[in-house]
C-alpha cells in the first residue's frame, strides 16, 4: 500500500517522499501547480522524486479542492496513510486572494478528511502552522495555548483545519496529526520566503525589504529536522484510548509544534546571507507588515516527549547550504 503525500511538489512535500522513498515506501504525490509561485521549480521538485524513487513514485496533477477530481485521481489506488502537506501558503497574499485560501484550506481539507473517512485510512497527518498562534505575547509558543485570535486568513484557515480534523477524530475515530511548522528553509525551498527573497536580491545586487526596522525573530527549522518531525508523526498516529493527547484532544488526535526551539533575529539570517554570498545587502528599512507577526518561537517539549524529536541544524549551518542550492540551482 501506498502513501499518499498532498503537496508532492513542494518544498516540504518533496523533501517527505525522498525521506519516505529513501527508506522503501511507494509514495502517491498529487498536487495542483498552481502559479502561486514558479510552476518551474514544482515540476523539477517532482522529477528529482520521480528520478530518485523509480517505481516506487507516481505524480498525479490533482486540485484536492475538488472533490469529484480527487476521487477520479485516487480511483482503484489502496492509500495506507495519509500526509496532507498542500494548502495554499502565505500570510501577505492572503490578503490579496481571500477566497484561494477558502478554497484549498477549507474546502480542500474537508475533502482529504473525507477521503480519509472513506478509505479507513490508518494515519493522517497534516500540516497546520505558527501562524494560528497569532498576537501570542507568551514565550514560546505552546500547544496548549489559546489561538483563538488569529492575524491572518491564512491563520485563520489553518485553525479551522485543526477543528475540522478534531471533529472527524471524535466522530469517526480516525487517527490524526497535526503539525504546527515553524518557518521552514532550505534547500528546495519556497521562493516568497525571506531567505530565498533575500538570497535572490543580494545576488543580484538589488535591495532587501526589513521589515519593523529589523525588529523581528523567527524560529526558522531546517528542511531535514522538519522531515524528520513528520515522518515520526507519521509512523506513531495516537492511540484511541481516552487519554488527553498533545494539543488536549481526548480522541484519536494529536497537535505538535514543530520547529528548531530557538528564535533568531532577522538580522543574524541577513548576516549569514550575507557572508555565504560573500557580499553586503542594501538594507532598506520598512514597518512592519498588516498579518505580520514579531516573534515565533516553539516550544517543543510534547513532540519531544512524546516522537523523540530533537531538532539539530542551526542556521549557521542550515543558510550557507540554502545558498550553496540557489547558486547551483540557478546558476549564479
Amino acid at each position: 500500500m501506498a502513501i499518499l503525500i498532498t503537496g508532492a511538489a513542494g518544498f516540504i512535500g518533496m523533501h517527505c517522499s525522498l525521506r519516505l522513498l529513501a527508506r522503501g515506501e511507494s509514495v502517491v504525490g498529487i498536487d495542483n501547480l498552481n502559479d502561486y509561485y514558479s510552476v518551474q521549480l514544482k515540476r523539477d521538485r517532482v522529477a528529482k522524486a520521480a528520478a530518485e524513487g523509480g517505481g516506487r513514485y507516481s505524480f498525479i496533477p490533482c486540485d484536492f479542492a475538488d472533490h469529484a477530481a480527487l476521487d477520479a485521481a485516487l480511483e482503484g489506488l489502496e492509500i495506507d496513510r495519509i500526509v496532507h502537506l498542500g494548502a495554499q501558503a502565505g500570510v501577505r497574499y492572503s490578503l490579496e486572494n481571500p477566497r484561494a485560501y477558502a478554497q484549498s484550506n477549507l474546502v480542500g481539507h474537508l475533502n482529504i478528511l473525507e477521503l480519509a473517512r472513506e478509505r479507513r485510512a490508518g494515519h493522517l497527518v497534516y500540516a497546520s502552522s505558527s501562524s494560528v498562534y497569532g498576537g501570542n505575547e507568551t514565550l514560546p509558543f505552546r500547544v496548549e495555548d489559546r489561538v483563538d485570535h488569529p492575524l491572518s486568513l491564512y491563520a485563520a484557515t489553518k485553525k479551522a483545519d485543526e477543528l475540522m480534523s478534531e471533529t472527524y477524530a471524535n466522530l469517526y475515530r480516525l487517527p490524526q496529526t497535526g503539525l504546527r511548522f515553524f518557518t521552514v528553509y532550505g534547500p528546495w525551498g519556497r521562493p516568497d520566503m525571506a531567505l530565498w527573497l533575500f538570497t535572490d536580491a543580494i545576488l543580484r545586487g538589488r535591495p532587501i525589504s526589513v521589515f519593523n526596522g529589523g525588529e523581528m525573530r523567527r524560529d526558522f527549522t531546517y528542511i531535514d529536522d522538519i522531515v524528520t518531525g513528520v515522518i515520526a508523526a507519521v509512523d506513531n498516529p495516537p492511540a484511541d484510548d481516552g487519554q488527553a493527547k498533545a494539543g488536549g484532544s481526548v480522541s484519536p488526535h494529536a497537535i505538535y509544534n514543530i520547529g528548531n526551539h530557538r528564535s533568531e533575529e532577522l538580522t543574524r539570517l541577513i548576516d549569514l546571507i550575507e557572508a555565504a554570498c560573500g557580499r553586503p545587502a542594501i538594507r532598506e528599512m520598512k514597518p512592519m507588515q498588516p498579518g505580520d507577526v514579531r516573534e515565533t518561537f516553539a516550544d517543543i517539549g510534547a513532540i519531544e516527549r512524546d516522537l523523540s524529536f530533537r531538532p539539530t541544524t542551526d542556521i549557521s549551518e542550515g543558510v550557507p547550504r540554502f545558498v550553496d542550492w540557489f547558486r547551483d540551482y540557478h546558476g549564479v
